[in-house]
């Protein structure tokens, strides 16, 4: 795809239009597996936690155009520039590139990454974490961006107002180099330092093959604005071909361990970094028709581990809105049992067996150590494994173009969700399969769960929607619990494993096939419903019933429901412009309050159910295949997803979304599958 294009100018009225915010869409993610940052199509970091990804926001004018903080460079404001956004190849390396009559600069924007490391789980403490023995070269963590005049000349303004704890606590600002160019002795130019984080910028000149008469000069001065808790720092740089100036934010250290950084050494980070990207997504093993979509899918799932634990999260952003100026704003920068179980198919069938090994390791201290005194495993996690996540609302912070609250920590880790069980146990059964055979002590912890799961069977739940109001017996969490018999027995037969309560398992595991079809099915609408006590209510959480094999596709009961999800909802159905919805938020009270978009999980859910269902029925499978190409249209310019999708076209919620990429992977991967034998591809 190609990069996104635009005028500087058109930039600056997008973030005018918007009430001083970018359109959520409007950005790349660049990160190195403990923190990330958001890189607008302006240029401005308005998205970054420091050091890790749960940690309080550095720059955060994401969630309030006053307050929040950003680090920003630019043309200056008289230069009307087309800009164009994209990555370098096969890597994470954000480039921004403004294009003028006069001077074309590109900005490289990039955390380094050493390109030796590999993926090693050393295992997680409740407390602390080690660090992994297999890297061999130091981890920077650096957010490097790099200015680099390609042609001509052009003049840049550059803007740094961090916002610590998450814009609540002071700083101070010092310059310690008014100017920096290519004859200063050391490259520590400003630091900002607060009780809790201490930063440093570091500024490197490149004066190229020029005398160094013209060589740009950076100068800074401190500037303070209402609503900010300390000043920030602007600079003006005029940068002609062949220059470069490099910003890199990093802790600040003591003197006498402060690393002057040169451009040689960014030169040899960024080439180690773009090595590092090009190897790892090397290994995928997806030779598929939409091989560039699956690729950037899998390497944004990659920023999305956290690298010392083996964790995943489910977005490495919060209380993005779901509903712009509704008070649907949550975390998601922890690890779900669901969202982290479907990482791990897609992560073993693609050929990433180390983050698959990873993943499993951190998931197998958790049963050990995690399950409650009921037997019960919470439904997240922290990046560390802990699961105190008290969820917290920011008052002080307007929220993205007013959407509030803004919310940090999640109340739904407190949830009775009990749809993990059967994503927990088909990713341990699939890891058995396609990864390593589970050991012994796994497989003991995991006898005791389901001997717990008995117990539960016949509660009602809050379900995968994370409702926050009454519990019901959610007819996908039922499917699940299915799931987790299902695969439990089938890992014992296949191991031959003891298992004492066999018989119960067997039976609690037909008693809810029958349950599911007889509750869980309404025979007048001739479709699954969402509860047992919503039996006229529609969702679409029941096309994951064929993707696990509870239903064959072609089973009439499952076609006709997926017939009527087909449906606009004006004509009692959840697609609108070929993109689903997760269940109508008029009707179903959910406890949260307003409206919502389309789910893009959901929409490729249909793709991959259709996909399935054309094995039987020929019929479906243009139908995937035009449902998918019109779904990945809206992606943004770089291929990225967010969790939900406007009646506008916009992205929405936190971005970018692990769910809806792993749903992306798999409706690709089976889409190829049922193409080759159907077109002999």
């Amino acid at each position: 795809m190609s990069p996104q294009s635009s005028t500087q100018s058109g930039a600056s009225q997008m973030r005018s239009h918007g009430g001083g915010y970018l359109p959520i869409e409007n950005y790349g993610l660049i990160g190195n597996m403990r923190t990330c940052a958001l890189v607008g199509m302006d240029g401005s970091v308005d998205f970054m936690c420091w050091p890790e990804f749960d940690s309080p926001s550095v720059f955060c004018r994401l969630l309030d155009k006053d307050k929040g903080g950003h680090f920003s460079i630019h043309p200056a404001k008289h230069l009307s520039c087309t800009t164009k956004q994209q990555y370098l190849a096969s890597s994470n390396i954000l480039q921004t590139k403004y294009i003028h009559d006069d001077g074309a600069v590109d900005i490289v924007d990039f955390f380094p990454r050493p390109k030796t490391a590999k993926v090693l789980f050393k295992g997680p403490k409740q407390s602390a974490y080690r660090e992994m023995t297999s890297v061999q070269e130091e981890l920077k963590k650096w957010l490097v961006r790099r200015v680099e005049c390609i042609r001509g000349s052009m003049e840049l303004d550059v803007e740094i107002f961090p916002a610590f704890e998450y814009a609540s606590e002071p700083h101070t600002t010092e310059i310690l180099q008014e100017e920096s160019g290519a004859h200063a002795t050391r490259s520590k130019a400003v630091t900002f330092h607060s009780k809790t984080v201490n930063l440093q910028l570091d500024v490197s000149v490149d004066k190229g093959e020029d005398d160094g008469k013209s060589c740009p000069i950076v100068r800074f001065k401190k500037v303070a604005r209402p609503g900010m808790l300390g000043e920030g720092i602007v600079a003006t740089i005029k940068i002609s071909e062949g220059q470069a100036v490099s910003l890199v934010l990093r802790n600040d250290l003591p003197n006498h361990v402060t690393e002057t950084i040169t451009p040689l050494v960014l030169d040899s980070q960024q080439h180690d970094t773009q090595a590092y990207w090009y190897n790892w997504i090397n290994k995928s093993s997806y030779k598929g028709r939409w091989r560039e979509v699956v690729s950037r899918s899998l390497m944004i799932l990659k920023l999305m581990t956290y690298e010392p634990t083996g964790a995943i999260i489910a977005a490495p952003t919060f209380s993005i809105p779901e509903d712009i100026g509704g008070v649907r704003n949550w975390d998601y920068r922890f690890s779900w049992v669901r969202d982290s179980s479907f990482t791990i198919y897609i992560l073993l069938r693609l050929g990433f067996t180390e983050e698959a090994d990873a993943y499993m390791n951190f998931i197998s201290e958790r049963l050990l150590k995690s399950r409650g005194a009921d037997g019960g495993l919470p439904i997240m996690f922290t990046i560390r494994g802990e699961t105190d996540i008290p969820e917290n609302e920011l008052a002080h912070l307007d929220g993205y173009r007013g959407s509030r609250p803004v919310r940090i920590g999640n109340g739904a880790a407190f949830h009775q969700q009990f749809d993990i069980y059967g994503e927990l146990m088909d990713a341990v059964y699939l890891y058995n399969k396609y990864g390593k055979p589970i050991h012994w002590d796994l497989w003991v912890s995991v006898r005791e769960m389901l001997d717990y799961v008995l117990t539960i069977v016949n509660e009602p739940d809050m379900s995968i929607w994370e409702v926050r109001n009454n519990k019901q017996n959610f007819t996908y969490s039922k499917i699940m619990l299915w799931v987790a018999f299902d695969r439990g027995l089938r890992l014992a037969e296949k191991r031959n494993f003891p298992c004492p309560n066999r018989a119960k398992w067997l039976e609690a595991r037909d008693t809810l096939y029958e349950e599911i079809m007889k509750k869980g099915y309404n025979k007048d609408m001739q479709c699954f419903v969402q509860s047992y006590e919503s039996r006229t209510t529609l969702d679409s959480s029941i096309l994951i019933a064929p993707l696990v094999f509870f239903i064959a596709p072609n089973d009439p009961r499952f076609v006709q429901t997926m017939d009527r999800i087909m449906l606009p909802p004006e004509k009692g159905g959840l697609t609108s412009t070929g993109l689903v919805y997760r269940y109508d938020t008029e009707r179903s009270e959910d406890g949260v309050g307003g409206r919502e978009g389309a789910f893009s999980m959901c929409t490729f859910w249909l793709v991959e159910a259709m996909t399935r269902a054309s094995v039987y029925e020929p019929k479906y499978l243009v139908r995937a295949i035009n449902l998918f190409e019109n779904m990945l249209s809206f992606s943004n310019h770089l291929l990225m997803f967010s969790e939900e999708i406007s009646r506008s076209g916009e992205q929405l919620g936190n971005t970018p979304q692990a769910f809806s990429h792993l749903a992306l992977i798999s409706a690709a991967f089976n889409l190829d599958r049922v193409s080759e034998k159907k077109y002999g591809r």
